[in-house]
C-alpha cells in the first residue's frame, strides 16, 4: 500500500459545533451530505459516513419515485422530492431515493453522494 494512503473515502472525521451530533444525523459536509455514524459532543471530532445507503427522514408530504435525485431540505431536516424548490442550505444532486416514498411516510432509504451536490 502506498505510505500516503489515507482511507478509502467513504468517511470523514467530523468536529461538532454549535450543538452535539447523535448517530444517524444528517450533516452537510460542503456539497455533500453525511451521516453521522456516532454520537458527537461539541468541540469533539467523530466518523460521519459519506457514502452508503441509509434510512433518513423524509418530508412527509413529498412524493419519492425509486431512483429519483432527491433534496436535502435543511429547514425541514429531511429529504424532498427533486420537484422542490432548494432554499438556502438545501442540498441538491447528490443523493438518490434507493425505495420509493409515498405520501405520509416520513422515512426513506437514500443512497448517499452519487454525485457533487449544489448548496442552495
Amino acid at each position: 500500500m502506498a505510505k500516503n494512503y489515507i482511507n478509502a473515502g467513504e468517511t470523514i472525521q467530523h468536529t461538532a459545533s454549535g450543538s452535539a451530533l447523535s448517530s444517524g444525523d444528517v450533516i452537510v459536509v460542503g456539497e455533500q451530505v453525511g451521516v453521522c455514524l456516532e454520537d458527537i459532543a461539541v468541540g469533539a471530532t467523530g466518523t460521519v459516513a459519506l457514502k452508503g445507503v441509509f434510512t433518513l427522514p423524509k418530508v412527509s408530504a413529498a412524493v419519492i419515485a425509486k431512483g429519483e435525485s432527491v433534496i436535502w431540505d435543511a429547514s425541514a431536516g429531511a429529504f424532498d422530492d427533486n420537484a422542490a424548490t432548494p432554499a438556502a442550505g438545501d442540498v441538491s444532486g447528490c443523493c438518490v431515493a434507493m425505495a420509493a416514498g409515498a405520501s405520509s411516510e416520513t422515512t426513506i432509504d437514500i443512497k448517499l453522494n452519487v454525485g457533487v451536490g449544489t448548496v442552495a
